[in-house]
C-alpha cells in the first residue's frame, strides 16, 4: 500500500478537494481506497459519507493494531473506505508526538493489508496529528492559492518537509498544486509565476482553476465529473490531470 498525505499549514488551501477527488479517481481504477480524515472540521468525511467504515480516525492511534486488523478483517474493502475524523482527534495534541507517530505508522501499515492506497486529508496546522501523517507518509501533496498569505504558507511548509524528511526519509514530495487559480486575475498570474520561479522543481506542471463546479461536486458529494454543466467540463480535465498525475508518480500497483 502506499500512503499520500495532503498537507500545508493555510486553511482553504484545497486539501479536501485534492483528497476526496483522487479518491473518487482511484475508486474508479479499481484500488482499494482508504481514507482518513485528521481534520476536525470534517469536510472529506462529509463529502465522503456514503464510503463509512466505521473506524473513527482516533482510533488509529490506539495502538490496537489487533482491533484494526479484525475490524477491516470483516467487511468487504472494495472502493472507498472513509476513516472519519471524529471529537476525540482534538485530544491529539495532548499526546507525545513520538508516540502518535509511532501509533499512525502501526495503524497505516496494519490497513495495508486491506488496502491499495492510503489518502490522509490533514487539519491545516503544524499540530501532532499532521506532524504524525507526514511521519507516516510515503508522498506529500500540497494543495496552494495564488494569494500572498497562501504562499507565506507554503513557504513554511517547504521548510517543515526539509525537516520531517530527515525523520522519514522514505517522504516524497510530489508538489505543490497551483489551486483556484483565475487567470483574469493579474496577482494570481503573478503569484504562479513567482512560485514557479522561487520553486521550479516543486510546482506541479498544470493548475486547477478557480471553478464553483468543484465546490458544487464537494458539497453534493461527488466528483466534478458528475456534475452535469458545461462549466464542470474544464474542471473535470483539470481534476482528472491531477489524478493521472499522482498516480502515475505514486506507482501504484494494480
Amino acid at each position: 500500500m502506499k500512503t499520500l498525505v495532503t498537507a500545508i499549514q493555510k486553511g482553504g488551501q484545497g486539501k479536501t478537494f485534492a483528497t476526496c477527488h483522487l479518491a473518487f479517481d482511484f475508486q474508479e481504477r479499481g484500488l482499494r481506497v482508504a481514507v482518513i480524515d485528521l481534520d476536525t472540521q470534517a469536510n472529506a468525511s462529509f463529502t465522503l459519507a456514503a464510503h463509512q467504515s466505521g473506524y473513527l480516525a482516533s482510533q488509529l492511534f490506539s495502538g490496537d493494531t489487533d482491533g484494526l486488523r479484525y475490524w477491516f478483517g470483516q467487511r468487504e474493502n472494495n472502493g472507498i473506505a472513509l476513516i472519519p475524523a471524529d471529537s476525540s482527534l482534538a485530544n491529539l495534541d495532548k499526546m507525545e508526538l513520538p508516540q502518535a507517530a509511532a501509533s499512525l505508522r502501526a495503524s497505516v501499515a496494519a490497513l495495508g493489508e486491506f488496502f491499495d492506497v492510503c489518502l490522509i486529508d490533514t487539519a491545516p496546522s503544524l499540530g501532532v496529528a499532521m506532524t504524525a501523517a507526514v511521519l507516516s507518509a510515503d508522498y506529500m501533496l500540497s494543495p496552494v492559492e495564488m494569494e500572498a498569505y497562501s504562499l507565506q504558507g507554503m513557504k513554511k511548509m517547504v521548510s517543515v518537509i526539509g525537516n520531517l524528511r530527515k525523520m522519514n526519509p522514505k517522504l516524497r514530495f510530489l508538489g505543490m498544486v497551483p489551486n483556484k487559480v483565475d487567470a483574469r486575475k493579474p496577482r494570481h498570474v503573478a503569484n504562479l509565476a513567482m512560485l514557479q520561479q522561487a520553486y521550479p522543481q516543486l510546482v506541479l506542471p498544470f493548475s486547477i482553476g478557480a471553478r464553483d463546479s468543484i465546490a458544487e461536486a464537494l458539497g453534493e458529494q461527488m466528483p466534478v465529473w458528475k456534475i452535469k454543466k458545461t462549466a464542470a467540463r474544464k474542471a473535470t480535465q483539470e481534476v482528472r490531470a491531477l489524478g493521472e498525475y499522482v498516480f502515475t508518480k505514486m506507482e501504484i500497483a494494480q
